[in-house]
């Protein structure tokens, strides 16, 4: 098995926080060459990555950062869920292993409807491929159309185990929609299909808005300190 106990790790700069006003974050970024199987790991250590870095928040004064994966043989989907289940019946999934030119037209409108305040802004082509694409990992772009309309697509990363839900972007006019919802729930039971353990989804942080969705994922669970458990409540 590979071992990541001897990766390099190094400290980035102190930088303003993307998601809390008034912090600054640090992160802790892996220089070494990895694979799939490593990645895994580092996920379950609390690792993310962004294009090729693969890194982990490291601030001195904050821990709101909280990672949380969702152990899919045990997902049960709410009531709420199962009713976006029923109204986005019409919705049709694809996959694609490279991103496509509509991908990437999609992708440019969500960052410039939905993030025209944030560092993302203004888009480029070159920060979809720097932001999304990962040369030595297998990756899916699962699409979901409407009407012969790309409306979402959820960016997946494929891993031994599990798999990780990377980054989302849909058609903002499609927003009474929920398809950022919509698509956690296609990943899931896309990792039941392929029997993966686990959906990987990043960082719960309960004071951003935009977080609050992903512990509507029951049972969901949280990494604290070295250890895995399932989310209270």
């Amino acid at each position: 098995m590979s071992d990541v106990r001897h990766l390099n790790l190094g400290l980035s700069q102190s930088f303003p926080c993307s998601y809390l006003a008034d912090q600054n974050e640090q992160l802790l970024i892996n220089r070494d060459p990895i694979d799939a199987l490593q990645f895994e790991q580092l996920l379950a250590l609390g690792f993310r990555r962004s294009g090729a870095q693969v890194y982990r928040p490291h601030c001195q004064q904050c821990e709101a950062c909280v990672p949380v994966r969702v152990p899919v043989a045990r997902f049960v989907p709410s009531r709420s869920q199962k009713r976006l289940l029923a109204k986005t019946e019409a919705l049709t999934w694809r996959a694609t292993t490279r991103p496509t030119a509509a991908q990437q037209a999609l992708y440019l409108e969500y960052i410039c409807q939905r993030h025209s305040d944030g560092p993302m802004y203004p888009p480029s082509l070159d920060q979809f491929e720097r932001f999304l694409v990962c040369d030595w990992l297998d990756q899916l772009f699962l699409e979901g159309w409407l009407d012969e309309e790309l409306v979402v697509v959820a960016v997946t990363d494929l891993l031994p185990h599990a798999l990780s839900a990377t980054y989302t972007f849909f058609q903002p006019e499609q927003a009474a929609l929920s398809l950022g919802t919509r698509a956690v729930l296609a990943q899931i039971g896309l990792a039941q299909q392929l029997g993966r353990d686990y959906l990987y989804l990043g960082y719960q942080i309960d004071d951003c808005a935009k977080m609050a969705y992903k512990t509507r994922f029951r049972p969901i669970e949280h990494l604290q300190g070295h250890r895995w458990l399932d989310w209270p409540g």
